[in-house]
């Protein structure tokens, strides 16, 4: 792959920068647009990515996990991030937190998540939360890098290799849109059609009760 950044094709996020301020302003100054239905509506947004891991490689699996202290984790077993090394040795991550997703964000008829609203992409998540931690893994590597409201705070740091691949995306939504609720069980597995390829679990700790899998992937 060539190292040369700017030679980098843009696929679903633009290589060139890693923060869009304006865009994060914008996000925030709308929620009620861009998170319907609340918080729920941002869990939804990191499952489409898992979703669209899962459909190109055959099947896959995540778990939610609904934390005592109002924050929310969504871990997934896919290939992780995209992330690169460029012409300065510096690994550089696809900035799908703090930049527009390509094909959803200026096109909402694209996609429509399973609540009937639009997807819109990742970036809504990191703007509508106080923090947002992502933890991605690779088989080349992994890394970490902490958000507030949709700006980094951190760089992107190294931690330890475990042998596994995929995406850690732990947030804490903003007071204002009200605390996680989860949908009726009939909703949730809903998405077993929406989403046939991944097999979602919940895990509410809030009440340490593990809500019935989602979902079954594909053979």
């Amino acid at each position: 792959m060539d190292v040369q950044r700017a030679s980098w094709v843009n696929t679903t996020h633009d290589w060139s920068g890693s923060v869009d301020a304006d865009h994060l302003a914008h996000i925030r100054q709308s929620p009620e647009e861009f998170a319907p239905d609340g918080p729920w509506h941002l869990v939804l947004e990191v499952l489409a990515y898992a979703v669209d891991e899962a459909s190109s490689t055959g099947g896959g699996r995540c778990v939610v996990v609904l934390h005592p202290d109002g924050s929310v984790s969504v871990r997934d077993d896919g290939r992780g991030t995209d992330t690169r090394v460029d012409e300065h040795g510096r690994s550089v991550k696809k900035p799908v937190m703090a930049t527009k997703d390509l094909r959803f964000f200026d096109f909402p008829q694209a996609e429509v998540l399973p609540d009937g609203h639009p997807r819109r992409g990742m970036s809504v998540v990191a703007a509508l939360s106080e923090w947002l931690a992502h933890t991605n893994r690779r088989l080349e590597g992994a890394w970490t890098q902490r958000y507030e409201h949709g700006v980094p705070v951190t760089d992107l740091e190294r931690v330890e290799v475990d042998g596994t691949t995929g995406t850690l995306v732990h947030f804490r939504p903003d007071t204002s849109l009200g605390p996680v609720t989860l949908p009726a069980v009939g909703d949730l597995s809903s998405l077993t059609t929406a989403w046939p390829h991944l097999e979602i679990q919940v895990d509410d700790r809030r009440l340490n009760e593990v809500v019935p899998q989602s979902g079954t992937p594909s053979p």
